[in-house]
Parts: structure tokens; sequence; C-alpha cells
């Protein structure tokens, strides 16, 4: 079974059916879930331990327009909040998405986290992190198009024998994570969908959305004191069921202005190149990133895979208990 969003031509209509199902199940079948790609400005969704490490209460707005020239219609948007608050010892965030894929599933998801900051040492401090979240599933299959429907002189008139209802779907998620700050290292490890919910309420074992481990760790390096210029060097891995992916880059500049880059590989056979840059004024950040597919597994999928852009806000400045407890998010 295959379904695809109507297009404005038999054409159109007939280049969805053949691409769909392969572009689809990268995005939200093999993983279960969006792939966002790697990324601090929304790492409160896969590690609740993050939650106010920075100095600053900070508003993150981020979109993702997903496949661009494609006219797929696939679109991701992210806000967050959190900061450190003394009385509870710790930091807390709150967090909603919003995935929309190509007008007919759309997932919306949102939570809250806290983050309990120990000094464990001189140097050496510990977060601990819980999340608590709903995920939110609804379809429309109202513009939908499905293969059954195209006869062999490629119109699109036959009555379809798929037999779907808009039946929508919300369940209860939980996550944990863990974090560890020493000098200028940062890393952490993480795993969501605790409970495994079941996303189609049938009691099949597969639709259970599989327990995601997330790991992360940078570096912060000064290239100079003088010119005020710092490396940050990442790395990330995420399991999800049978979807492995991870990735390896670096961030480089100064207050006012950085550039990053990052390569991302999947056991699906994709390789990837995400580049982007930053600006800060005060406050406010502003941040692009390009993402690009250099091998593709099934050669199909399209050299563009994803433009984002988002807005950073630092609310206020918090007198942290701990003071040297806190690292700097890059825009990535």
């Amino acid at each position: 079974m295959g379904w695809i969003p109507s297009a404005n031509n038999k054409g159109s209509r007939i280049g969805y059916a053949c691409l769909a199902v392969l572009l689809l199940l990268p995005v939200s079948g093999l993983s279960q879930e969006t792939d966002h790609g790697f990324g601090y400005q929304s790492l409160a969704v896969n590690n609740p331990s993050v939650a106010g490490v920075e100095e600053y209460g900070t508003f993150r707005l981020s979109y993702i327009n997903h496949y661009p020239g494609q006219n797929y219609n696939f679109h991701s948007v992210y806000f967050s909040y959190d900061s450190y608050f003394q009385s509870v010892h710790g930091g807390a965030s709150v967090f909603l998405t919003n995935d929309y894929l190509g007008g007919i599933v759309n997932d919306l998801r949102g939570g809250v986290a806290y983050s309990y900051h120990l000094q464990a040492g001189r140097e050496l401090y510990i977060n601990a992190g819980l999340s608590a979240s709903f995920f939110h599933r609804g379809f429309n299959f109202s513009d939908a198009l499905f293969p059954d429907q195209i006869d062999l002189m490629g119109s699109a008139s036959l009555p379809t024998s798929e037999n779907l209802s808009d039946q929508n779907r919300t369940i209860f998620d939980v996550g944990s994570g863990f974090m560890l700050m020493y000098r200028n290292y940062s890393g952490g490890l993480a795993i969501t969908h605790l409970a495994q919910p079941d996303l189609n309420n049938d009691g099949e074992p597969v639709e259970r959305l599989k327990r995601k481990y997330f790991f992360h760790i940078k570096g912060d390096f000064e290239l100079g004191k003088r010119s005020g210029m710092e490396i940050e060097p990442l790395l990330f891995a995420a399991v999800q069921g049978d979807y492995f992916g991870a990735g390896a880059g670096a961030s480089a500049g100064n207050q006012v202005v950085a550039a990053n880059v990052l390569l991302m590989l999947k056991n699906s056979g994709n390789t990837d190149i995400q580049a982007g840059f930053s600006f800060r004024k005060e406050n406010l950040a502003f941040f692009y990133n390009y993402r690009f597919n250099l091998l593709s597994g099934n050669s199909l999928l399209p050299f563009s895979l994803a433009h984002q852009t988002g807005l950073t806000y630092r609310l206020n400045k918090v007198e942290k208990r701990l003071k040297y407890g806190t690292i700097k998010l890059p825009l990535i």
C-alpha cells in the first residue's frame, strides 16, 4: 500500500506514485519520526538534561523545508524555551514541534523537561533530566492519490480499493537523559520513548515507537584570546529500531559570526553534508543551515534535502548556583 499527495497534473501524479514511498520512508518510516538531522537547537527533544545549561533563559524557533524544490510539501517547525531556575536547583524547558508531511500526515509533539544540576567535582558537573510529552499523529486522506487509481493511460480516475479512515492518535511519552561537563568538554546520552507507546493503537509491536538512543559530545577550544575565535568539534549518534545515524563536524567563529559543517552517515546508505552560518547581535541570533545528499542508498534521493532557518533570543541572564556549570550551545 502507498499513498501520496495529489498534484496538479497527471505526469506529476505518476511521478509522486513512483517516488513517494521511497522518500517518505527515510523521513518517518525507518526511524518512525521525521528526520530533523543532528543539531543543538532542537536538542531538548532528544535529551532533557540540556535544559538550563546556558547562562540565559532562551527562546528557540526554527523552520525546516524538507526536499526543497520537489513540491513534496514537507515542513517542520520547532519552538522551545529553557532556563535555569534556582528554586528547583536545575533547568526546565518546554517545547513544541509540528511536522507537516504532504498535507496527509501531521505530527504534533509537545512536552516539558526538567534537569537537575549537580556539581560532582571541582570541574565536573552532571545533569540528569526527565521529560514528559505528547505525540499526536493526524491523517487527512481527502487529497491523497493511491497507486491503484492510476490506469495504463496515466489517468487517475479509478476507484481505490484502500480502506483507510482518518484515525488520529495521541499518545503519552517519557524520556530521560544525562549530561557531563568537564572543563571545555561536554556530552550526553539520552533515551526517549521509554514506554514504547503504541502509535496506531492496533496492538502490533511493529507499530510501537521504538526506544531512541541519542549520544552527543562536543569540545570548546579558543583559537586565540586576542581574536576571540573558538572552534567546537561535534559528534552525534542515534539508534532507533533498525535505524542508525551518526554525524561529525565542527562550528567555528566568535561572538558575532560563526560557520559550521557536519558530515552525516546513515545505515540506509545515505551520506549527507550540512553547512551553515549564524550571526549574533547582543541577545538575538539568526542561523541558517543547508543539508544536501552526497550518496543515496536508493539512488532516488534528491540532492537538496533541507533548508533550515531559525532565531534564538536570550531573554534574561540567570544567576546560577553553579557558576561554571554551563556550556554554550552552537547554532546548529
